[in-house]
């Protein structure tokens, strides 16, 4: 959904079972049906309300309302399904339809559109800033087999971001979800971070203290490394000046055997 001055789209989606998909948008219907705002029947949801909320909309927006219902009010989900499969063939990349409903040449595009790289690369990824479904994205264009958690309390406010979530939503994808927690920072030495010098300080005494007692759990990384040659790094943070992810991953680089590139995504 775009507002009426090209705002970010609220939603974003994933290729899923049956085309794009959006955890997000699942899980805000489910919490409406919980407070009682909608009802969810086994092939829709619909409004409880009698509100007519197409007056509160605003011209713009109606138009473009109006111009999405004439191009697709009249298909069903089949035709909608095939459509995105033959316009938008990522969408359609974990598909179990697609084979079925698309000609040799239509799905030959579908597989076309599959991220696939078998080159070792260490990753790192934050989530802060982005939605569940824009990192996983991240995670499937850059063929990463290994999501490696690096966080010591992987518990977050954020939606999809906490261990069992982002479990689920990972291996959903065909994504190896693992956690290391003795590689993360304790909450309680985050606080009081204002200023990059705040961070560097914090960064100083993790690579003094944390990184040269957890060499063990750093080959461990390195071999799921080498095993699976694409795996990823992941914390909070964005700026990977501000992550201890960035530290973490400069020493598994500094191990022997490491020959490989590292690249923050």
């Amino acid at each position: 959904m775009l507002g009426h001055k090209q705002q970010a789209a609220v939603y974003d989606f994933v290729p899923y079972k049956f085309g794009c998909y959006s955890y997000s948008a699942n899980a805000d219907l489910t919490a409406m049906v919980k407070h009682g705002i909608i009802t969810e029947t086994e092939t829709a949801f619909a409004i409880l309300q009698k509100d007519n909320y197409l007056k509160l909309v605003k011209d713009t927006d109606y138009k473009l309302l109006h111009e999405i219902k004439k191009l697709y009010g009249t298909m069903n989900t089949e035709a909608l399904m095939k459509h995105t499969y033959i316009n938008y063939p990522y969408w359609a990349t974990h598909s179990v339809k697609a084979k079925d409903m698309l000609s040799s040449a239509e799905y030959r595009s579908v597989t076309e559109s599959i991220p696939d790289s078998d080159k070792t690369i260490l990753f790192t990824i934050g989530y802060e800033g982005i939605s569940l479904e824009e990192y996983l994205n991240r995670l499937l264009k850059n063929s990463i087999k290994v999501l490696v958690d690096v966080r010591n309390n992987p518990l977050s406010m954020k939606f999809g971001f906490s261990k069992s979530q982002l479990t689920r939503y990972c291996e959903n994808l065909g994504v190896l979800y693992m956690h290391f927690p003795d590689v993360g920072i304790q909450s309680g030495e985050r606080q009081e971070l204002n200023t990059q010098a705040d961070y560097d300080r914090l960064f100083s005494s993790y690579r003094l203290n944390n990184l040269s007692n957890t060499i063990p759990t750093q080959i461990k990384i390195l071999q799921l490394l080498q095993q699976y040659k694409r795996i990823a790094l992941t914390c909070f943070e964005a700026d990977i000046c501000q992550c201890h992810r960035t530290h973490l991953a400069n020493a598994i680089k500094a191990l022997p055997g490491f020959e490989y590139e590292l690249k923050h995504i």
